[in-house]
């Protein structure tokens, strides 16, 4: 026997009721309404013709007097948004103009100054040659900034732009005797990173860190033989025998194989040069150390990659003796930050008005 007092027909004849009730109470306040617009209506008339009741002109006084207040409030708004408009105006404004001034965060004592170098390291990305470069040289300049660190987190990239601020380093080391570089690397060191951290006096990483990654790559696909299978053919036109020699859609051959992995070879020679001038005697004499492979850092430190395991707070307290960390990392100018959010946050908000913000569910 069930629990519930209720059996099935009582059930659906209270549904019922509750349902014919609430149709009930819609239709008599449609009702309302419509008496009361009638109403209105008939005063309003009246009072044109001048033939209208007390009582109906105190209707009329009522509504014109809830127009006011609409129209009030109305207003009240539409100022309010215009000053949060201009407030908002003035703030990029001001931004704008404060962020010229804004520097680095220096400290007036003695402090440890920090670089970051993460992410890929090209021309076109965070981790570029001129935005380290210009870091590197205010630490430099800096007479507070007792050492440098480079706290790096990054899988490589360009060896032109590594090439470029390993150099620097070495220069204004050459400059400032008295201002060591540390680098101090978190999750991976590898690469054109690795190239970066060898420029420095030591190299510092956690026992978990990936260091190394010493060569050089490069890749690509060949179509030739798919082109023939679909009946595509290749039309290419070239001045200079060997100009398409890279082209994915023409086949490759010996001679061009041989010439790019002599460039590859140069490349890798120089990586090894300059990370055995920055390192000297305290890289192991490994065959494996220069094949491109990556060790963890307790590896590292006894393949002499590594000097020793520590963060970059390790690192200016107990090696610098200066505990105090100043970010001397470029950052965008603050009006920068926020038009970029805003447009960020724009094109969310239009690609999900129109349905591009969804993805495709699986199949």
């Amino acid at each position: 026997m069930s629990d519930n007092p209720w059996n099935e027909p009582e059930k659906q004849e209270a549904l019922e009721k509750g349902a014919q009730q609430k149709q009930v109470e819609a239709e008599g306040n449609d009702e309302e309404v419509s008496k009361a617009e009638s109403k209105l209506d008939k005063a309003i008339k009246n009072a044109q013709e001048g033939v209208a009741s007390k009582k109906e002109w105190k209707l009329i006084e009522k509504l014109l007097n809830g127009l006011f207040v609409e129209q009030r409030r109305a207003r009240r708004w539409g100022i309010f948004f215009k000053l949060l408009m201009f407030g908002y105006l003035f703030l990029l404004l001001g931004l704008f103009f404060a962020g010229k001034d804004i520097a680095t965060d220096v400290a007036p004592e003695a402090h440890t100054a920090i670089i970051e170098i993460k992410g890929p390291i090209s021309a076109d990305d965070e981790s570029n040659a001129d935005t380290v470069i210009w870091a590197l040289r205010d630490a430099f300049k800096e007479e507070n900034a007792k050492a440098v660190i480079l706290r790096i987190n990054s899988p490589g990239g360009s060896p032109v732009q590594a090439g470029y601020i390993y150099d620097e380093i070495k220069r204004l080391r050459e400059l400032n005797p008295e201002k060591p570089v540390y680098a101090v690397i978190t999750d991976i060191g590898a690469s054109g990173a690795y190239y970066i951290a060898a420029a420095a006096d030591s190299i510092y990483a956690d026992k978990a860190s990936l260091v190394g990654s010493i060569g050089v790559v490069a890749g690509g696909f060949g179509f030739v033989d798919l082109m023939e299978k679909v009946g595509v053919e290749r039309r290419l036109y070239t001045a200079g025998e060997h100009k398409a020699f890279l082209d994915p859609f023409s086949p490759s051959n010996s001679s061009e194989k041989e010439f790019w992995q002599s460039v590859l070879n140069t490349t890798h020679k120089q990586f090894i040069d300059q990370v055995k001038k920055g390192r000297g005697d305290r890289l192991k004499d490994d065959p494996k150390l220069f094949s491109g492979l990556v060790w963890t850092g307790e590896q590292a430190v006894e393949l002499g990659l590594v000097d020793g395991l520590g963060s970059s707070s390790y690192v200016a307290r107990e090696v610098i003796k200066v505990e105090k960390l100043v970010d001397y990392t470029p950052k965008p100018e603050p009006w920068k930050q926020i038009v970029d959010e805003l447009g960020v946050s724009f094109a969310k908000a239009m690609s999900t008005q129109l349905g591009m913000g969804q993805s495709s569910p699986l199949r």
